[in-house]
């Protein structure tokens, strides 16, 4: 896996690129717009504004505290002016979520007894009970800190819910110190269900912890008048800062990482609607913020909290609140519960459709690799596998039994780090061999290799591999939000391939290089701009050429390249990106030949599909399945994998599954204008998620 200089693209005629940033406020956007469909039941319309309010922390915690970053290094007009236009187009999104949650979601849950009763709108027996329920459960947990000399700010976590409040009259020394901060501990629910005797017939109260202070907050400062006040809450820069270079052991450095993160430099201020705009300058200045950094909220300063009332809310006759249940199936007719996996690999490839299809099987092939005498060693990537994981448990015994057991843990998925740190440390304790991927670079390829002893006829025994590789996760949670493929084989050039790849990664060694596996940062990007030039010569040539792609971001320049100067050449491309693209559509004379669209409904999707089109015949065409997006940090700073599925039913099956309803659908849909703002293909029509459930459904309902 030598690393090879890119080649160079043909001159070709580029547009300006649209802003990232925007992009992925724009996916938001189209997030968002699932909590306005009246065909989505209200309490999934209430979650997607959960979604939005974490995708936007997010958003502030890596991407705009990168772009704030940059302004200062080159503090030019520019640059400043990219970030109040991204602040701004923030903002605008922050009050369109209020807006849609105080207006539509709230008062249509109210209609069906659904409510949160805030301080004013509570009965006497509703009040009393609050009342009660903060001596007992929230007076205890809170100590307020007057501000003076000797009580400087209190150091505030990020993404932490506090009060500041300005006091009346003089503390119990005699001075007149007007400033108080109250902490609130993270341990406390955000959402509180009140006892159905309290309220009304059929009705479902609800209570915000900021509410329950807010309501008693003058108690905390018995002899003193809380004149004004306001909840707020602090989003930080949340990148671990940790020089690989410069350390000797990283899984020391993250886990102190971990304790700092907390309290990383201040990026945005949120308030609601009606702080004073004394206390509101007094916070930016202790944080050393600008104006633009604050957002004033009309609501509870944390969304994403409100996903424990969701939890909390019980089933209302006569109304579907949630989306139907969906229960992932066994594909048993194609693999047969029970069977032996590795018997069935030798006879054929085994693909896994996720969400539609379960994620047991993955799990169900590790165990029987654990449960093998014949199994000596199992090798995994881990990159967010959750804080449990019936896996990890798997790995465990692997190692305990006396399996060489090697797990490539990343250390740095984004908060995901601690999680992976204990795994690594569990593994270890019971001798499995643990590496931390290659210095510099994300371990983000998904993949478990199995090697077993097996008979070989007069030969004597022979070892042969198995493999599992994956668009998504090792994660069985995420496996059913997540659209993903799973790819099980016992292809020898495969398996072989994968072995190589764990093993450069554990000694830092050169190996042969794949002859089936796409890696990156190797290989990946200059075979997918090759391909991409050989399917444009086909289309000077008149031959059929075609691009069809599926991924969740676009942003890498060199691949935006090579799409333009393909479909410039004639071939007809249609990318299928969930999130950020930052390739323009449709421009006449320069991508008229390119379509994007973006799928948002039920499932995220998560399926990296990319297909090649350059003649007639059925060698004339590839189509790979892979763990890495279209962006320059997959392909340059990430280890990555993209491999060909060359069995033609599974190939047909992929593009049958995989693309070609995403590109019909007409439901949750959305269309890409060169300007980079989206357009919705349709409010009914066919729906590919839908579409896959029912088709699953039958198979199950058939036997797999």
């Amino acid at each position: 896996m030598t690393e090879v200089p890119e080649p160079q693209t043909a001159a070709v005629a580029m547009p300006p690129l649209l802003n990232r940033e925007l992009a992925i406020l724009g996916f938001n956007r189209r997030v968002l717009a699932q909590a306005q469909r009246p065909d989505v039941p209200l309490l999934e319309r209430l979650r997607y504004i959960t979604i939005v309010s974490s995708n936007l922390d997010e958003f502030f915690e890596v991407r705009f505290a990168d772009v704030l970053d940059a302004a200062r290094a080159a503090d030019s007009e520019a640059a400043w002016r990219d970030v109040s236009a991204t602040a701004a187009r923030a903002h605008a999104l922050a009050d369109e979520q209020y807006r849609i949650f105080n207006t539509e979601v709230m008062p249509a849950l109210r209609r069906h007894g659904i409510e949160i009763i805030n301080h004013a709108e509570r009965t006497p027996a509703q009040k009393a009970w609050v009342a009660r329920f903060f001596e007992r459960e929230v007076r205890p947990l809170l100590i307020p800190v007057g501000l003076d000399p000797a009580h400087p700010f209190p150091q505030v976590a990020n993404k932490t819910l506090n009060f500041i409040a300005r006091l009346g009259g003089r503390d119990a020394f005699g001075r007149e110190s007007t400033i108080a901060i109250v902490k609130v501990p993270r341990v406390l629910r955000r959402v509180i269900r009140m006892p159905d005797e309290v309220c009304a017939p059929g009705q479902q109260g609800f209570v915000l912890l900021s509410s329950v202070i807010r309501a008693h907050l003058q108690e905390l400062f018995p002899g003193r008048t809380v004149e004004s006040f306001s909840q707020f809450r602090v989003t930080r820069d949340s990148d671990l800062d940790v020089d690989e270079e410069d350390v000797t052991n990283l899984r020391q450095a993250l886990r102190r990482g971990l304790t700092t993160r907390q309290f990383g430099k201040a990026i945005r201020m949120e308030v609601v609607a009606t702080c004073p705009p004394e206390l509101s300058k007094l916070l930016l200045d202790e944080f050393d913020l600008p104006e633009a950094a604050l957002h004033r909220v009309d609501g509870p300063v944390n969304l994403v909290r409100l996903t424990q009332l969701i939890d909390q809310v019980s089933p209302v006759p006569g109304v579907d609140l949630t989306f139907p249940p969906f229960e992932p199936g066994w594909p048993e007719r194609r693999l047969p519960r029970g069977k032996d996996f590795f018997a069935l690999l030798r006879e054929r490839d085994v693909m896994l459709h996720h969400p539609f299809e379960s994620f047991d099987p993955v799990v169900e092939f590790l165990r029987q690799a654990v449960n093998d005498p014949d199994v000596l060693a199992i090798r995994q990537t881990i990159y967010r596998t959750g804080a449990k994981s019936e896996l990890m448990d798997l790995l465990i015994e692997g190692a305990r039994r006396g399996k060489e057991v090697m797990a490539v843990v990343e250390l740095k998925a984004r908060f995901d780090e601690e999680a992976n740190i204990n795994w690594a440390e569990r593994l270890e304790a019971v001798g499995a061999q643990v590496v931390y991927g290659i210095v510099g670079l994300k371990t983000h390829a998904k993949l478990l290799l199995v090697t077993r002893r097996e008979s070989g006829g007069k030969a004597g025994p022979r070892l042969r591999r198995y493999v599992h590789l994956s668009t998504g996760n090792y994660n069985p949670r995420t496996a059913r939000l997540y659209t993903d493929v799973g790819f099980l084989t016992a292809d020898p050039g495969i398996t072989a391939d994968a072995d190589a790849v764990f093993q450069q990664i554990a000694s830092l060694t050169r190996v042969k290089p794949p002859r089936h596996l796409l890696t990156a940062p190797f290989v990946l990007h200059r075979r997918l701009v090759r391909q991409m030039a050989e399917v444009a010569e086909a289309a000077r040539a008149g031959k059929p050429a075609r691009i069809v792609a599926k991924f969740n971001a676009l942003t890498d320049p060199g691949l935006i390249q090579a799409l333009i100067a393909a479909g410039q050449a004639g071939v007809k491309i249609d990318l299928i990106v969930r999130g950020a693209c930052m390739l323009p559509p449709g421009l006449p004379g320069l991508t008229e030949n390119i379509r994007v669209r973006s799928i948002v409904g039920r499932f995220l999707e998560h399926t990296r599909v990319i297909y090649f089109r350059w003649g007639e015949g059925e060698d004339d065409e590839v189509l790979y399945l892979s763990s890495a997006d279209w962006m320059s940090r997959n392909m340059f700073r990430r280890i990555e994998l993209a491999w060909p599925v060359n069995d033609a039913k599974l190939r047909q099956r992929i593009i049958d599954e995989c693309l070609v309803p995403y590109l019909h659908d007409a439901q949750d849909a959305w269309e890409q204008l060169p300007d980079g703002q989206y357009r919705r293909v349709g409010e009914s029509g066919p729906s590919a998620q839908q579409a896959l459930m029912r088709r699953h459904a039958a198979q199950i309902g058939r036997g797999g």
